[in-house]
């Protein structure tokens, strides 16, 4: 391909071929030319070889070159003066060219003179170049021969052109045109145009190639527009010379419209050229684009060019195999290689292309950007994307924003993302630190879907890419884990997960990079260690992966320097690594390899491996009580979720499991005996016992010889040759066994099921009388004892909570009963004991510092605000009231069950106060396993009491309650907000401890949030019948107390359980519905099948249903809930609900209007209250929903001026606690929140309008869509032409609206309205400026009344905001005071606009100055020695314009009706100096 060429490079090319020749011909015989030396010389007479000999060239025959005596320059200017000075000249140049044919008759003197000549003087003695040109080229830079001599070659070469030379002699066409190429000067450009378009159409087509591509260096610019036409018209006659065309006139200055003619001619055969054509056909049309077209060209380009199925998958997988194998391509021969290398040079062209042209590369992206359709997104649009960003550096962000729309909208798939790399890995692998840098970006993300796609670029680099590419993969991988972001660090242990998995041998390169992790543990989670030692397990420990013993040893390096850790942190580490690396060893492999029993089942030597690990582990973790217990967990967890050989379950079940019995269980009829502070009794037994038969839990012997052993002093684990058994491992212990049986019995728990109904030996727990009367400690000790029963029954309730029998289900729902009434007992205890230091029910890594916090300036702050906060975090973090997917809880809304026996004025703040309490000890409750919530599913269940031979002997109905329901509702929305919620930017220096967020998740940590989420997705038929229950009760509760829920008749505690149970149902519902993953095309089929549950809850019967017609029946089945809503916040859940299904859907318009009218009547509804509340409704829930309410509706300035207009004149007109009749929920102390989201969503709405042009009076239609529905609504159908008036009026409108609202604050001039309205006052004018000046200043003549009543309004707002200004001076609120001076810089602009318009509608006179004085808000004025002294000095520019009779006047910021009517107060720094 030739580009534009310089002079010195052509030429060195020109004497390389020169001197090529000379090789070749000295490579005859020397003696032969050494014995015919003096033979050689021509010897002729004529004038052409005496003129030549005279001037300084010897002629030579045969193969001998000619020879130049002279400097060429020389040669040449003695040979031009001889011609000139001749007596015969002009004719004299005649006779020398017919000397010059005749001697060229003969082939070897023709050759002789197109090759060099040979210089026969010194090179240190030549003036000129270093290299000999030929006799031809010399002769050419005569001018006066030019012409003939050019004619003499354009006649000579048709007698070359079908000569079948040897490719090893010279080609004499190739010569005759190489002596045409950089000539100094050329004298008649024309007439060689001519003459070589002529021989183009006869020549030989190899030699149309030389000529086309030789164009550029042949002819000067002035012939450029002469050569594009003919070669246009070339390129349209003959398709096999499109390339050398296109080459040549990507290099020609040619008219810029030409070029887009033959760009046009080209893309429409895009698609019918060959693939070693495309890469000078795209040179030239890039070449070719401007900055005008190229969006257009670029997206036509994109459409056409289909590189994928230029070359073959199936063969470049074959190729890439072989590539990575030998280290290097296929041969020359191999038909993908070859087309491989095309494409490489395709890329070549575009990555030049982009990196020298910036209009290129940036409309590239944004044709990307335009595609909407998935199906038409491309492998080529993504390597583009990947091109550009590696390119220019600049473009960067704009590709990653434009990546993580597409990723987000599902646009760029997983499958496009695996073509892209598979099929162009040789192109990308190039640029592989480029794309490791956009996967690092991307999962910086907070979104997952985008984290998810950022994880996927390192797979499929590691896949496809070379080994050094993985080894760069692997290292920023490492480095993510080291980053301290939780995200990023569970994100790049899930790669590596999968790496492991995808290409064992070529982790085992990497593996030393991952080992180095093993250093840096201290800040990375309990999960994230599992994950680690997993991935290191799998390493150390694979078949494949013989030579992988050195990490074995290290990784029990690691782990013994761990576990014998005198810091427990460390130990805890150790125990979490080797649980981890024993279930790797232990896995049962008879699944994967069915070759050999040996080979599949577990040798004796590694289970004697596995054994002695686990025996290290509990030799040392045994004389630790929260070791022994993480240790159970850790060894639960493993058999839970990976499947153990049976040799090492049954070594487990014979050497750990069955020491619990001897541990924990003692006999019923045997009594504790001993010096217990408390009367020792068996209590919550479901059975009736003889005295001989049944068990018991040994539980408060075992805490009491724990805690007052030794004096009073905890037992510590320093006690020499005693084993100790601690109550803390009662659970986990529990946990282990009841998998183990699980495990080896397939899920049958016959072995174990008497646990479920014996006893425990406690004390009685019901404090009564007596709670004053303990001790510090007592209360202590009782706290702890009912911790641990709480634990073990919520351990029991996981164990049997799949049972299907009615049996055992009814005792699965006792317990559930026992620990809601347990609750109710330590919250009485916990508010009296704020020091208590529970024992801990999660062990992770992250626990074992938690304290709870102390209850009593918490409560005292909550008694005083009448609120709950949002859930505490535990480690003395302070409450949050954001709004996520756990908002700040209400009293009356969100209660909690445990004082639902409790009728008295007080309920709702004791219920704050225990609730809270019981938070504040989330960490110390065992965490309860998702499989628990099928308990849901449970309805009235019928337990039979069987007498002493097996007969029924009585019937009991057992049936899942309010409390127990509320209870279930609270732990799951508390497991949904864990996972479902978004990462939020919580970034932990790399040697700080994480925060406490995942603190009682650790089994949840186990399971993917799809897992999650398609586990609650089958628990949606029993929450919508509970959903549909509650709502029955409150419509039942309301007809029957005639919608007065505070009636006498109302029991105030079930009220406020069914409250929070229809505010956690609501909860959970948006929680699963809001989940990003939904959007994922691999979750489609789960929110499909969602769908079909909540719309057969209103239509039965269709099956298989568009998601639309789905998403319609769903948002009708939740919208008809509105009725029964109970509280506000339950109102703005089901908002939220609505509005997620709604963003679901395509055809939201008919919807949206539903949610702003249903938003309109929760604002319309009198909410019932507590009677010691100031504000039963929460600012930040109420400004939510009035902002879903103003931004749903179809009129925001109809809807601001209805609640301004109609709801605050009722308000300001009512007594002190009372509220607005049209808007109840529009109080004194809510005024505030109405105040500032009418004012926002005012600012927002009118910087929405475009701004009015002149062409607007011609133009019948809004740029950029923006037609306003309320302008439809508003004007009739004659007005709607005139553009001007229908913004013209919205202005009105709008002004008017900001009107009312700034007038408030003459009457509610609390600090936030003020603060509100200078921060918003500001922004109003400002948009005023921007948006409504310019259309002013088309209208004035057309519509003078409407613009004058306009701006007469908008003065008297802007002197109010003026007052303000100045009522903030004097009271020197600094928190004011910081807004003032950006708005008088804002009202001065507006002074000098209103001038600017009058002075471009010809009104210049009617501007004026006039004497202004500063005001307070109540008008009057201010008066201080400043303002006094400098009276005179104070002036403020006013505007009047008097058109007809109407005269208006601008001061300061405003205008004035007539000149000197009132007096305003001035704008300028000077007044405010008071």
């Amino acid at each position: 391909m030739v580009s534009k060429r310089r002079l010195s490079k052509s030429e060195d090319k020109d004497n390389l071929t020169e001197d090529a020749s000379k090789t070749r011909n000295q490579s005859l015989s020397k003696k032969t030319k050494k014995s015919q030396v003096l033979n050689e010389v021509e010897e002729n007479d004529s004038i052409f070889v005496n003129f030549l000999k005279t001037s300084g060239i010897i002629l030579k025959t045969g193969e001998s070159q000619n020879q130049l005596a002279v400097d060429q320059i020389a040669f040449q200017k003695k040979l031009f003066q001889t011609l000139r000075r001749h007596p015969s000249y002009p004719k004299i140049i005649e006779e020398f060219v017919n000397g010059l044919e005749s001697y060229i008759e003969d082939e070897d003197s023709f050759r002789n003179c197109l090759l060099s000549c040979e210089r026969l003087q010194d090179e240190e003695a030549s003036m000129g170049a270093s290299y000999s040109k030929s006799l031809i080229r010399l002769l050419l830079g005569i001018d006066i021969l030019q012409p003939a001599i050019i004619k003499t070659l354009f006649e000579k070469l048709p007698e070359y052109f079908f000569d079948n030379k040897n490719s090893e002699e010279v080609n004499i066409p190739r010569l005759i045109v190489s002596q045409l190429k950089w000539l100094d000067r050329v004298v008649d450009g024309k007439d060689l145009t001519t003459k070589i378009m002529q021989l183009i159409t006869v020549a030989p087509e190899y030699l149309q190639h030389d000529i086309i591509t030789s164009l550029p260096e042949i002819l000067g610019d002035f012939q450029h527009a002469d050569v594009g036409k003919e070669l246009s018209d070339l390129l349209i006659e003959n398709t096999s010379l499109t390339v050398p065309i296109l080459d040549v006139l990507s290099s020609l200055r040619l008219d810029p419209n030409f070029l887009v003619k033959i760009r046009q001619l080209v893309m429409d055969k895009l698609s019918s050229i060959r693939l070693e054509d495309l890469p000078v056909i795209i040179k030239f049309i890039l070449h070719s684009v401007t900055a005008v077209d190229a969006l257009e060209v670029i997206s036509e380009l994109r459409e056409k060019l289909d590189l994928q199925h230029c070359v073959l998958p199936s063969r470049l997988q074959a190729s890439q195999v072989k590539l990575k194998s030998k280290g290097r391509a296929s041969s020359s021969g191999n038909q993908e290689g070859s087309g491989q290398s095309c494409i490489i040079l395709l890329f070549d062209v575009i990555k030049s292309a982009i990196r020298y042209e910036k209009t290129i590369s940036e409309a590239w992206i944004k044709a990307i950007e335009n595609i909407a359709s998935v199906s038409e997104h491309k492998v080529f649009d993504l390597v583009m994307l990947f091109i550009i960003y590696s390119t220019n550096t600049q473009t960067k962000k704009y590709i990653e924003r434009v990546l993580r729309n597409k990723i987000r909208s599902g646009c760029i798939q997983e499958q496009l993302l695996q073509s892209t790399l598979c099929v162009h890995y040789l192109v990308l692998k190039d640029m592989c630190s480029s794309i490791l840098s956009l996967a690092q970006s991307l999962l910086h993300s907070l979104d997952q879907s985008i984290i998810s796609f950022g994880s996927l670029l390192y797979k499929y680099a590691f896949k496809f890419f070379d080994t050094y590419c993985q080894q760069e993969v692997v290292g920023a991988l490492v480095t993510h884990i080291c980053s301290g972001n939780e995200a990023e660090v569970d994100t790049a242990l899930d790669v590596l997960l999968e790496l492991v998995v995808l290409n064992p041998s070529a982790m085992m390169m990497n593996a030393v990079f991952v080992k180095g992790i093993l250093d840096y543990l201290d800040n990375i989670s309990p999960q994230q260690i599992r994950k680690l030692f997993y991935v290191l397990s799998t390493l150390a420990f694979s078949k494949q992966n013989e030579a992988s013993s050195h990490i074995q040893d290290d990784m029990h390096l690691v782990i013994r320097k761990q576990l014998s850790s005198t810091i427990f942190k460390y130990k805890l580490i150790g125990i979490i690594g080797a649980v981890t690396m024993a279930g790797i060893m232990a896995a049962d492999r008879s699944g994967s390899s069915s070759s050999t029993q040996e080979r599949a089942s577990l040798s004796d030597e590694q289970c004697t491996q596995v054994t002695s690990l686990l025996q290290l582990v509990h030799s040392c973790s045994e004389q630790s009580p929260q070791a022994s217990a993480l240790y159970y967990d850790e060894f639960a967890n493993l058999i839970q979720r990976e499947k153990l050989d049976p040799k090492a379950l049954e070594w487990v079940g014979h050497t750990i499991c069955n020491d619990f019995q001897d541990a924990f269980v003692v006999d019923i009829c045997v009594v504790p005996e001993g010096d217990f502070p408390f009367p020792v009794k068996a209590l919550y037994g479901l059975e009736e016992y003889e005295t001989q038969d049944g068990i018991a839990i040994n539980l408060l012997p075992l805490l009491f010889s724990q805690e007052f052993a030794k004096d009073g002093g905890p037992v510590t684990s320093q006690e020499s040759g005693q084993k100790l058994v601690s109550p803390l491992c009662l659970a986990p212990y529990f946990r282990l066994l009841r998998l183990c049986v699980e495990r080896q019995h397939n899920g049958n728990l016959e072995e174990i099921d008497g646990l479920l109904d014996c006893p425990i030996f406690l004390t009685d727990l019901e404090p009564g009388e007596r709670l004053e009367s303990m001790s510090s400690k007592e209360r202590s000790f009782m706290c702890s004892l009912i911790f641990l029963t709480l634990n073990w029954f919520r351990e029991i309730v996981n164990a049997f909570c799949q049972e299907r029998s009615p049996e055992m289900k009814g005792k699965v729902l006792t317990r559930l009963k026992h620990i809601v009434e347990l609750q109710i007992i330590l919250e009485k205890y916990l508010a009296v004991t704020p020091d208590c230091v529970p024992p801990l029910g999660n062990f992770d890594v992250e626990t074992l510092d938690t304290t709870p916090h102390t209850g009593a300036a918490v409560s005292a702050k909550i008694r005083k605000k009448g609120k709950i906060e949002r859930k505490q975090k535990a480690g003395g973090s302070k409450t949050s009231s954001s709004d996520t997917f756990s908002e700040e809880k209400n009293a009356e809304c969100d209660p909690t069950p445990l004082h639902r026996g409790q009728l008295n004025k007080e309920f709702t703040g004791k219920e704050e106060k225990s609730s809270l309490l019981l938070h504040n000890y989330h960490a110390f409750f065992r965490e309860l396993d998702i499989e628990v919530f099928s308990i849901l599913h449970c309805g009235l269940v019928t337990k039979f009491i069987l007498d002493t031979e097996m007969h029924t002997e009585a019937t009991e109905v057992v049936q899942l309650g309010p409390p127990e329901l509320l209870f279930l509702l609270e732990d799951l929305s508390q497991k949904l907000e864990s996972t479902l919620t978004p990462f939020i930017a919580r970034r932990i220096p790399f040697l700080k401890n994480k925060g406490s967020r995942n603190i009682g998740f650790s089994h949840l940590r186990l399971r993917s949030a799809q897992e999650i989420v398609c586990c609650v997705f089958q628990l949606l038929t029993p929450m919508c019948n509970h959903l549909e229950n509650i709502h029955n009760y409150f419509q039942c509760l309301a007809a029957e107390n005639h919608d007065v829920v505070d009636g006498s008749g109302v029991k105030v505690s079930e009220y406020h359980i069914m409250s929070s149970c229809y505010q956690r149902l609501l909860q959970i519902f948006h929680g699963l519905f809001a989940w990003s993953g939904l959007s994922q095309p691999e979750n489609q089929s789960l929110l499909y099948s969602a769908l079909c549950v909540l719309s057969s809850r209103l239509k039965q019967g269709e099956h298989n249903q568009p998601l639309e017609a789905l998403l319609s029946q769903s948002f009708h089945y939740l919208q008809n809930f509105h009725q029964s809503i109970p509280n506000f916040q339950c109102a703005l859940y089901l908002i939220r609900l609505l509005m997620v299904i709604l963003e679901k859907s395509t055809a939201s318009t008919q919807n949206k209007e539903k949610i702003a009218s249903l938003a309109r009547q929760f604002l319309c509804r009198v909410w019932p209250s507590g009677e010691k509340e100031k504000s039963h409704i929460s600012n930040d829930q109420l400004h939510a929903l009035l902002c879903i309410y103003l931004e749903h509706t179809d009129s925001v300035l109809k809807a601001i001026e209805e609640i301004a207009g109609v709801g605050v004149p009722e308000l300001i007109n009512s007594p002190k606690d009372a509220s607005s009749s049209t808007f109840p929920t529009l109080t004194r102390h809510t005024f505030v929140v109405f105040f500032r989201v009418m004012m926002a969503e005012l600012e927002k709405t009118v910087k929405k309008i475009e701004p009015g042009t002149a062409a607007d009076s011609q133009q019948l239609e809004v740029r950029n869509g923006l037609s306003f529905p309320w302008l439809l609504f508003i004007l009739p159908p004659a007005n709607w032409h005139e553009i001007h008036e229908k913004k013209l009026l919205y202005w009105n409108m709008a002004v008017r609206d900001f009107s009312i609202l700034i007038n408030l604050i003459k009457v509610f001039d609390s600090h936030p309205v003020l603060h509100v309205c200078l921060k918003y006052g500001r922004l109003f004018v400002e948009a005023f400026l921007k948006q409504c000046m310019p259309l002013l200043d088309f209208s004035f003549r057309k519509h003078r009344e409407d613009v004058l009543s306009l701006l007469e309004t908008f003065q008297l707002d802007t002197r109010l905001l003026h007052h303000l200004c100045g009522h903030s001076k004097i009271h020197q609120d600094t928190r004011l005071t910081q807004h003032v001076p950006l708005l008088k810089k804002t009202l001065e602009l507006l002074v000098c606009r209103v001038k600017a318009m009058l002075t471009l509608n010809n009104c210049r006179e009617a501007f004026w100055l006039g004497n202004l004085k500063n005001r307070d808000l109540q008008g009057e004025e201010i008066i201080s020695q400043n303002s006094q002294e400098s009276t005179a000095d104070e002036s403020e520019d006013e505007v009047s314009s008097q058109v007809s009779k109407s005269k208006a006047t601008e001061d300061g910021e405003e205008e004035e009706l007539s000149a000197g009517e009132e007096e305003q107060d001035s704008d300028e720094s000077s007044d405010d100096s008071d």
